[in-house]
């Protein structure tokens, strides 16, 4: 085990522990108070910031892509692509698929968005990002929270727990209509298909916990074209609006 694995194995064991502590209630109160306000500052300052951007799409992807992998030209490729079709692009602000998007949006001269979080390892924010638009966070929901907000569509990369947790989020969200129907898309057939095939056969079919409409609400493609062209026809129903 690495000197890090062993200081986040002692940082895991620490708040495990500590979710077992008696507390008086004074040492509740005034911890949570405090939690309070850091949540409230970073709902402020995302809100500040982003309810300027206009008309923006958000890729999500893994931070551990490297350049050279196809999954990440394609990525840079998309967030190009999207900023000449008048879209912003969002993402998690790190390195991998997030620092391709970006470099994509920044490299057509569009708004690149980054919405960064503190993490013990392999998240920092990329050079591509344009300054006044690199927001970093200390908690995960109220990140989700802005993704959401304000995007008016999803390109979803090959990823790992966090990507997952992103897409369904935003499946969820549309699915109880609690925002509305925009455009999620997967990129790589071949890296989503055996997801796709156990939602159809296992948690479809089988055990019937969602329903056939539901793989309406996303779709699969290979090529960036494909991607851009998804939202491009889903957009070309509506005026551009922002998610709110």
């Amino acid at each position: 085990m690495s000197e890090l694995e062993k200081i986040n194995a002692s940082e895991g064991e620490k708040k495990i522990r500590e979710a077992f502590k008696t507390k008086d209630w004074s040492e509740i109160k005034s911890s949570d108070s405090w939690t309070i306000f850091r949540v409230m500052a970073e709902f402020v300052e995302g809100f500040d910031k982003l309810a300027r951007i206009g008309p923006c799409v958000s890729i999500f992807g893994s931070a551990r892509t490297d350049e050279k992998n196809e999954y990440y030209q394609t990525a840079s490729k998309i967030g190009e692509m999207l900023v000449q079709h008048g879209y912003g692009v969002i993402t998690g602000g790190g390195p991998g698929i997030m620092e391709a998007g970006n470099r994509g949006a920044h490299k057509a001269g569009g708004k690149s968005v980054g919405l960064n979080i503190e993490l013990p390892f392999e998240q920092f924010s990329n050079i591509y990002i344009d300054p006044d638009k690199l927001i970093t966070f200390d908690y995960f929901f109220v990140r989700k929270v802005m993704f959401i907000r304000y995007s008016q569509g999803f390109v979803v990369m090959p990823g790992g727990m966090g990507t997952l947790d992103e897409l369904f989020e935003a499946l969820t969200l549309i699915q109880t209509e609690k925002i509305g129907r925009f455009p999620i898309v997967l990129v790589g057939r071949e890296y989503w298909s055996g997801l796709v095939d156990w939602l159809r056969k296992v948690v479809c079919e089988k055990e019937k916990n969602i329903g056939e409409g539901d793989f309406d609400l996303f779709s699969v493609v290979d090529t960036p074209e494909e991607a851009v062209a998804v939202i491009d026809d889903f957009y070309s129903k509506y005026l551009l609006s922002p998610n709110f």
